[in-house]
């Protein structure tokens, strides 16, 4: 079970008689790039913030990083890094004192702040921007370092909504290069997109359908049990059957 970054057994969300998650089900493996997938209204926003300990969920179980959901939300939050589709660094701070700000939130030494924000700064080509407000990078660079400051330090799992909304294609591959690294580190992505080709660069994708996880495979084996040649088209084809329309 040391493996498993996230189990969740019938994990269930009700708003009065609105149920907008119904028991999903599913594991994340350490390391594993796993995409979480769903058009609007499907649930999958929900799903996320009780994994993140943002939200108490109604019935259910689930551990995250090894911990409850529901006694021990503050310490999942200790132990993730979480990326919102909202870019969600301080413009008017500089480069520096972004990192710094969020490295001192997460408890980590001077020295350790010190030694890691250089050798991102150097990742990511940003020495020399170092000390230039947030505000005056281009949204690419402002993507990968919101990436680079969720993961600084070092959780085992990062969640990453929608994180390459509005870049161009270039930068989402590069900011795909920056998760794929990760991975390779040991931190577990979950993440979600409405990016089909995305969902191609994903371990496992899981595809929710008004509040239940409808599908959940590799990429290839979606594509062989659904006939289709695409991720488009498997999506497309589950999302037909949505009733819901907003999350």
């Amino acid at each position: 079970m040391a493996d498993k970054v996230i189990i969740a057994e019938k994990l269930t969300k009700r708003f009065g008689d609105f149920t907008a998650v119904d028991a999903i089900s599913f594991e994340v493996n350490r390391g594993e790039i796993f995409g979480f997938l769903g058009a609007n209204g499907a649930g999958k926003t929900t799903a996320m913030r009780m994994l993140s300990g943002l939200s108490m969920p109604t019935s259910g179980k689930a551990t995250v990083a090894g911990f409850d959901v529901y006694r021990e939300n503050e310490k999942i939050k200790r132990n993730i890094g979480y990326m919102s589709q909202k870019f969600s660094l301080y413009e008017d701070l500089t480069v520096r004192e972004n990192i710094r700000f969020y490295a001192g939130i997460y408890g980590k030494s001077s020295s350790f702040i010190r030694e890691k924000t250089n050798s991102v700064l150097q990742e990511l080509h940003l020495t020399g921007e170092a000390d230039k407000l947030v505000r005056s990078l281009p949204l690419g660079w402002k993507q990968k370092l919101a990436f680079s400051v969720a993961i600084f330090h070092e959780p085992r799992l990062v969640f990453l909504d929608e994180p390459t909304g509005g870049v161009d294609p270039v930068t989402r591959r590069e900011f795909w290069n920056l998760i794929y690294e990760a991975a390779a580190s040991g931190i577990t992505v979950f993440v979600t997109t409405h990016y089909m080709d995305e969902a191609e660069y994903c371990n496992r994708v899981s595809i929710m359908v008004d509040g239940r996880i409808d599908a959940l495979d590799t990429p290839g084996g979606l594509k062989r049990s659904f006939n289709a040649v695409s991720m488009d088209e498997v999506f497309l084809k589950l999302a037909r059957k949505a009733v819901r329309t907003a999350d």
